[in-house]
């Protein structure tokens, strides 16, 4: 008798805004070698075994506005190139609240929403009367997801676990007391969704977090994670790395640009 195998799933990266920065201000401690280095912003989608998961929801047209990012698209709406309706997408994955993960939660009306419940706690606790913490939620997107778990939309885990065959979620924290990343079966073999586990290649390559920080010992803990769980380093997809478009191939013309497949093997 042998084990069932894992339903074998797609993975695509839609990039929906940018932004100008420079490498100090991407590593604790800046960087010596100072130089523009800008941020991408994704929104993921799983397909496969007759469903649709979504990773993270972005941000909004108007928040982009208040917080000076260039919007390019939004990301729900861009979810059609992928012949996704958001209105009928069930599970929605939010690694974290952090403004650029949750932002269009009220897009996906029939969704249940998968998060650590550390992450929660943690919008909503005593750590957000911090700016230097709270600066990075909206305060109505955390409010929202309060409302949806008063609806009975929303999951919470406690650590890690399977969320459908072939895909699991796993605790990581370090940059948001409940951050997330998930892993996925492929036709590559297990890919892995870092999130902001790490936001660029370069983070978990030198051992040199995001600036953004709740637990600097489990953002470093978080890289050993990310290796553990992946067959290799090509296998990890950070979080807000322009290179991500670079490296993967666009499913069809008319996403060149827009949208990367993922479990394709790497450039």
């Amino acid at each position: 008798m042998t084990d069932k195998q894992p339903p074998v799933y797609e993975i695509y990266a839609i990039r929906y805004a940018t932004r100008e920065a420079r490498r100090s201000s991407h590593f604790i401690g800046g960087d010596p070698h100072d130089g523009p280095m800008p941020m991408d912003y994704y929104m993921w989608v799983i397909k496969g075994d007759g469903r649709a998961i979504v990773v993270d929801a972005g941000f909004t047209e108007d928040v982009a506005r208040k917080r000076e990012r260039t919007f390019l698209r939004c990301p729900v709406d861009t979810l059609a190139l992928l012949d996704v309706d958001p209105d009928q997408v069930a599970d929605v994955i939010l690694t974290h609240l952090h403004y650029d993960h949750v932002g269009n939660f009220h897009r996906f009306p029939a969704a249940q929403f998968h998060l650590q419940e550390a992450e929660m706690h943690y919008a909503t606790g005593r750590y957000m009367r911090y700016p230097r913490l709270s600066h990075a939620f909206e305060v109505e997107d955390v409010c929202g997801m309060v409302r949806l778990n008063y609806e009975s939309r929303v999951r919470f885990y406690g650590g890690s676990a399977e969320l459908a065959p072939g895909i699991h979620l796993h605790a990581a924290g370090g940059h948001s007391a409940g951050l997330q990343f998930v892993t996925v079966n492929t036709r590559r073999g297990v890919v892995v969704l870092a999130s902001d586990v790490s936001h660029f290649y370069e983070n978990m390559a030198s051992y040199r977090p995001f600036t953004t920080a709740f637990h600097i010992g489990e953002m470093l803990e978080g890289f050993d994670k990310l290796q553990a769980a992946a067959p290799s380093p090509d296998h990890i997809i950070p979080g807000h790395d322009p290179l991500v478009m670079q490296r993967y191939p666009a499913p069809n013309p008319a996403c060149e640009g827009i949208i990367v497949r993922l479990d394709a093997d790497p450039h």
